[in-house]
């Protein structure tokens, strides 16, 4: 397994977090989180990220353990849903900035530029860019370190249909170059014609574990925003 998580908890009050909950990832997997508001979701992929630290478990990414923070930088790119960018700053110093945090050579922000047709905007400042722009920065920003796993925070919350579109497109991408990949999602359409496998916690417990197909006929699925 990729990805192996252990009793990972986190807990903010008695309703709110996530509960000690435990699965594993195979490598190449597409997996949508799914719940409501304030079911664990960002939480579950913030520790994940190492963006917050979790009360008690373990997880390991490719046999490291995720407390090994200098290491895991390398095995796990997140686009958090609000960008993690500085404004004021142009595309090519953002990217290169990270590139630095990230002990990754300059020549990979140039890579990025191109993979993600950005060459146009590179001395852009981020507070001039559309939001499918920013997005399209913030993902490159995550992939920097071209790390086998990304997590992806509701991605398109805030995008219209022709950005939403490309966002599917470029998903689509980054998996079939062999990432595994999770992210979190309100959307139906979105977690059947994206995922190979849906998770959905309910109250910071994860309460279904499955395939799409599986999922849809399933009561969790009926019962989930009746």
């Amino acid at each position: 397994m990729q990805l192996e998580i252990l009793n990972l908890t986190k807990l903010y009050d008695q309703k709110r977090g996530l509960q000690p909950t435990s699965f594993a990832v195979k490598k190449g997997e597409l997996i949508a989180v799914v719940g409501h508001n304030g079911a664990g979701k960002s939480t579950l992929l913030k520790m994940l990220a190492n963006w917050i630290l979790p009360d008690s478990g373990q997880v390991t990414i490719d046999g490291i353990d995720l407390k090994n923070r200098t290491a895991v930088v390398k095995k796990v790119g997140f686009v958090p849903e609000v960008p993690n960018l500085f404004d004021f700053f142009s595309v090519e110093y953002n990217l290169k900035l990270f590139a630095f945090l990230f002990q990754t050579p300059f020549l990979r922000v140039d890579e990025i530029l191109r993979e993600f047709n950005l060459l146009a905007f590179r001395k852009n400042k981020i507070q001039e860019l559309s939001k499918g722009l920013k997005q399209r920065v913030n993902i490159g920003r995550a992939l920097l370190a071209d790390p086998p796993v990304l997590l992806f925070d509701e991605p398109t919350s805030a995008l219209d249909f022709e950005m939403t579109k490309e966002f599917y497109r470029l998903l689509h991408t980054i998996h079939e170059a062999g990432k595994t990949i999770l992210f979190t999602s309100h959307r139906p359409e979105e977690i059947k014609s994206l995922a190979t496998r849906i998770m959905v916690l309910h109250k910071g417990s994860l309460v279904f574990d499955g395939s799409p197909q599986e999922y849809f006929q399933s009561e969790v699925h009926e019962n989930l925003y009746a």
